[in-house]
């Protein structure tokens, strides 16, 4: 799964794509798809440590509100580019700054709301109204991109839609609308609307560029919730570090995955982030294993096979990405 990522800094550090040319685009060639989705799965570690953490330093007595973390894991970001295009200064190439401040804004304010969520709700309940976004943005490819989903595909999103509620839900779909619950489901819209603009921009924009401006406007955005006194204790400042290294691994990870995959599809894999969140949520945050959470599991894990062994249109014997 990180793969992509080692090819990444291979690139950057000789100068050249791995095929030993020097790019005449500003867009990464598409990886093959099995790479995109094993990125895809990789994203979703990610993510759900980032998550676990995110919770845990919410907590009274760490000292982080979900304005702190937000610049902190955008400051992270924006440091590695700059590192990144110091070294490889033609790496950077934005073309279509709309859809890159566009991806800024509604990336920045997903940010600040899932941690919002995350700080007035559990980990799992939190993430199962957050993970409605690929199904949002499934739906909003099918105007935007014009993507036409096979049958199973549309299946497989909902075989593993309803396996994430049993995890998360522990077999109960009832959910309050407080602070959090609005705030994670602001988050899921944002979230889908900042997915398709990272799929329009893949097929003129590197990675590195879309996450350099991800973090730049998003920084922007989140920058005044972050007004209150910082944290001194050293380890929760630790904490803080390594949520914003696992954030960056997933975004950059996922970016990747969408210059391959079309949203429906990455939407599937996708699906595998609150499991994994509720994965480690268990020994991190004490939160205790049920029935229905194993089964859920096993039913998320078999609706993400089903998609990609049945989810492909076949057009003249040739199997091709919905």
């Amino acid at each position: 799964m990180n793969i992509g990522v080692f090819r990444w800094f291979g690139e950057i550090s000789s100068g050249s794509w791995s095929d030993g040319t020097v790019p005449s685009s500003p867009a990464s060639t598409p990886s093959h798809p099995n790479l995109a989705r094993a990125g895809l799965v990789g994203s979703a570690l990610c993510f759900g440590l980032m998550a676990v953490l995110a919770r845990m330093l919410s907590r009274p007595g760490m000292g982080f509100s979900p304005g702190h973390l937000s610049v902190l894991r955008f400051l992270v970001g924006i440091l590695v580019c700059l590192v990144v295009f110091w070294i490889r200064p033609r790496l950077h190439q934005a073309r279509d700054y709309r859809l890159l401040i566009t991806r800024g804004i509604t990336g920045g304010l997903v940010v600040v709301l899932y941690f919002d969520a995350l700080a007035h709700i559990r980990a799992g309940e939190a993430g199962i109204i957050y993970n409605l976004f690929p199904v949002f943005a499934t739906f909003m490819s099918l105007f935007v991109f014009r993507e036409r989903p096979t049958v199973h595909l549309l299946l497989a999103v909902l075989l593993t839609s309803l396996g994430v509620v049993l995890v998360l839900g522990q077999g109960s779909v009832a959910i309050g609308l407080g602070r959090g619950e609005l705030a994670a489901l602001a988050a899921a819209f944002f979230a889908a609307t900042s997915a398709v603009a990272m799929r329009a921009m893949r097929s003129t924009t590197n990675t590195a560029t879309i996450f350099f401006y991800f973090c730049l406007v998003g920084l922007v955005v989140v920058a005044p919730f972050a007004l209150s006194p910082w944290p001194r204790a050293l380890v929760p400042w630790l904490l803080a570090l390594l949520m914003s290294v696992a954030a960056l691994g997933g975004q950059w990870l996922m970016a990747e995955a969408y210059g391959t995959l079309s949203i429906s599809e990455a939407s599937i894999w996708l699906q595998l982030l609150p499991i994994v969140t509720y994965l480690l949520a268990v020994p991190m945050l004490g939160e205790a294993v049920s029935g229905f959470g194993l089964a859920g599991v096993l039913l998320t894990v078999a609706g993400v096979a089903y998609g990609t062994v049945l989810g492909h249109r076949k057009v003249g014997g040739v199997q091709l990405l919905p």
